[in-house]
This record gives C-alpha cells, structure tokens and sequence, in this order.
C-alpha cells in the first residue's frame, strides 16, 4: 500500500477496492467511496467522513478504527439494531438497511456531495467527457495484444505449463539420442530409424497433455471474464495460439536437437529443419486437441483421460504399429487413419530421413537398398506428394483443431442458458410433484 500511494503522490489515480483495512493503511486513502445495497453511501475526503457519520447520528466511538466503523454501519452481514443520537435526542432501534437509507439520503443533500459535483464538471469542462475520453470496450487487436502479454507472462511464471515439459522432453531426447546413437546404415537401421521417428512423433507429442491442468485454468479465468464482457472469444483463441508459439518452438527445437544429432539421422540443414518444423506442428495441434477437450471436459482427471485416449486411437492407426494397407478398411482406414495427425507426421518424418540414402541389404553380395523403395514396401508411404505436403496438412489441421475449440466455447455459451432453463424447469416440476400445494 505505501507502494502505492507512493504512485499516487506522483501524480497517478489508483482505485482500490479493499475490505476492512488497519488503520494504518486506512489513513494512506486521499478519498473514500461506500456503496452499501447499490447506494451510495458516502464519496468524498476521507478526513470528513468522520464528520459525515457524527452529524447524522453515527459517531466513531473514541479508540475505534474508523474503516471497521463505516462497515459496521452499512454491512447488511453485521445486522443489528442500534440506538442512535440525533442531537441530544434518543431514537428507536435502527436496522442496517434503515441506516443505509438515512446515510444515503443525508449524503445526497450534503456540502460533500456538492463539491464532489463542482469537481466533476471542472475535470469534464477541461478534459471532456469520460464518453469523449475513451469508448466502453477496447478494439480487437487491443484485446489480443493484452491477452497475448498476458498470457505469455503467465507461462513464463507457471514451471508447470512448459518449463517442467521442456526438462522432461530433454530428458527423454537424451535417452533416445543415447539409445540409438549414431544409428547408421546397416540393414537393421532401417527399423531402428523408423521406431525413433514414430517415438518422436507420437510420444513426444503425447507428454502435451500434461498442461491439460493449466488449460483447464485459463478456461475457468476466460469463463468469468467473458461473462463480465472483458474481451470476445476469438481474441482469447488468438492471443492464447501466439502466446504458446515461442514456448513451443523451445520445447521442439532444443530437445529435437539433441535427439536428431545424437542419433546422427539425414544431414543437411534443410533435413533438421523439416524436422523440427514437423515437432513444432504435431506440439501445437496436440495442445489444440488438448485444449478442445478443455472446453468440453473441465475435470483433470477426466480431461487427462479423454486426451490420451483419442491420441492412442490415432497413435494405433498412424501407418507403425499396423501397415496402411492392413489395417481393415471400415472405421480404421477410413476415416480413422486420415484422422489420425501420425499419420502425416510419421510419413513426412519417414520422407525426410529415408529419401536419398542407401543402406546396407541383409543378403551377402546384394546391392545396397534405397531409402525410397524402403518407404514403398516395407513402410507403405504414399509418394505421390512430398513431404512438404504432409507438414503442410499437419499445419492445416492444427488451424482447424483451434476453429473447432472456437465453435465449441461459442457453442457452449448458446447452451448454457438453454440447459440451465431446463434444469430450473425440472426442478420447479419436482417441487410440485412432491408438494402438490406449492402449485
């Protein structure tokens, strides 16, 4: 508080809300403002209110602070009757709401109210207006530009939502890294190279849904922010989407490069690139997914639960643990697998690697085996496009996992007042049905 008056005396306006302070801190306010039923009580120098309460019959009493005073007088959970002493004069018992009024209606005839009026129309003849100073509600990009600070500074401080996964992430690439160091190209790379890379792409990825909780936080701040009409939907989408990014691309590039090096996969910048562009895609289209479930399931648990459920679905079905063309067509193959982002991660991670080497065949005398015709028959790849394709589905479908939690949180808002009239209906037919009088 002293902070803050300190900010005051430099010529700044600070407005704070505070309940029940010591005196101490009481006596650091220029001006006090009471509000007691939607009335106002009192707005003026603090120094007078004592003078305001006495002259109506409400004295502080000697030895009192005077802020526990005023709240004992106007709080409707104090409720007590008092005797009062108008000038000499001994009244009946008063309620806190009959004090209220008395307060109020004094306060609306007095000198402080007066001069609080003459300094108003002062400050709008030289400043204008509060309508000509600024407008009700800030302009998008203002939104998401505040939001986005916002947000960002919040993942920077909570170790949970990106700091703790970063270790863990780095953990886990050294242990791949180490695991299959300098894998080669012996004819039992090719196995060890794909297990790696289906690893990265779906492991990986899935450790996203530890920041389910913190998701689930932000989703009960948004809640209650967006019904006191701070901000829009969209500009939380937005602003939460940029915040991550940086966070993101940490957590992809530095961990991916310590198990893309280590494991000494395809060289060339462009191949490392690619790379962690890939990790960078499947990171924000799993924290999207993640972030729909949030939307729709607020329990942790439940929410945990949920997520890696339909990861492990999609992770089955990403063309690893069952071939493309043997997985049964009806509901896996189609629409499953073209569902599922392992399919397109592992391809285009397969693509980047295998593409333009050789290795070694495991028959004596044989020539070497290209990486391409690996792709064709041993991993079913499809190869009518490049690998640029599959990133680039990878982007498409984490843009469209970030419009579908838009239309859920838009949805949800059209059902709540729906369901919870239900809900009252239900329950007024309840009451009836047991109390046959109340109808």
């Amino acid at each position: 508080m002293q902070r803050l008056r300190h900010l005051a005396t430099s010529g700044k306006t600070i407005i704070a809300s505070i309940h029940q302070p010591s005196s101490d801190v009481f006596e650091l306010f220029n001006t006090l403002y009471l509000l007691s039923n939607g009335r106002t009580v009192y707005f003026g120098a603090v120094g007078r209110a004592r003078e305001f309460f006495a002259s109506n019959g409400f004295p502080c009493p000697p030895m009192c602070n005077p802020s526990d005073h005023y709240l004992r007088m106007i709080n409707s959970d104090f409720q007590k009757d008092m005797d009062i002493d108008i000038e000499g004069v001994q009244t009946p018992p008063l309620t806190t709401e009959q004090i209220i009024d008395i307060l109020a209606d004094a306060y609306e005839n007095s000198e402080v109210m007066s001069g609080v009026f003459n300094r108003v129309n002062k400050l709008s003849k030289k400043h204008g207006t509060g309508q000509e100073i600024h407008s009700d509600h800030a302009n998008f990009f203002t939104q998401v530009s505040v939001l986005t600070v916002r947000s960002f500074k919040n993942m920077y401080r909570d170790l949970g939502y990106y700091w703790l996964r970063l270790a863990i992430y780095i953990s886990l690439c050294l242990c791949v890294g180490t695991i299959y160091y300098k894998v080669g190209y012996s004819y039992g790379s090719i196995q060890a190279r794909a297990a790696m890379l289906m690893f990265v792409a779906a492991f990986l990825t899935f450790m996203a849904i530890g920041g389910f909780p913190s998701f689930v936080e932000d989703m009960k701040v948004f809640d209650r922010e967006r019904l006191n009409g701070h901000y829009g939907v969209a500009s939380f989408v937005v602003a939460n989407t940029l915040s991550s990014i940086p966070y993101l691309l940490l957590i992809s590039a530095i961990p991916g490069a310590i198990a893309y090096f280590l494991a000494d996969l395809h060289h060339g910048a462009n191949h490392f690139l690619y790379f962690v562009l890939t990790l960078f895609s499947c990171m924000i289209l799993v924290e999207s997914l993640m972030m729909m479930v949030a939307s729709i399931v607020p329990d942790f648990l439940m929410g945990i639960i949920t997520g890696a459920g339909i990861q492990g679905v999609f992770m089955l079905n990403g063309g690893f643990f069952r071939l493309p063309n043997d997985l049964p067509k009806p509901v896996w193959k189609y629409p499953v697998s073209y569902m599922a982002f392992h399919t397109y991660a592992n391809q285009g991670f397969y693509k980047n690697d295998f593409e333009g080497l050789y290795f070694e065949s495991n028959i004596h005398g044989s020539p070497p085996i290209s990486g391409d015709s690996v792709l064709r028959n041993d991993y079913q790849v499809t190869m009518s496009y490049s690998k640029w394709v599959d990133l680039a589905i990878l982007v498409g479908m984490a843009v469209l996992y970030r419009l579908i939690f838009f239309w859920l949180i838009k949805l949800k808002e059209r059902l709540r007042p729906i369901i919870r009239s239900e809900l009252s209906k239900r329950a007024a037919l309840k009451i009836m049905f047991l109390d046959p009088r109340a109808a």
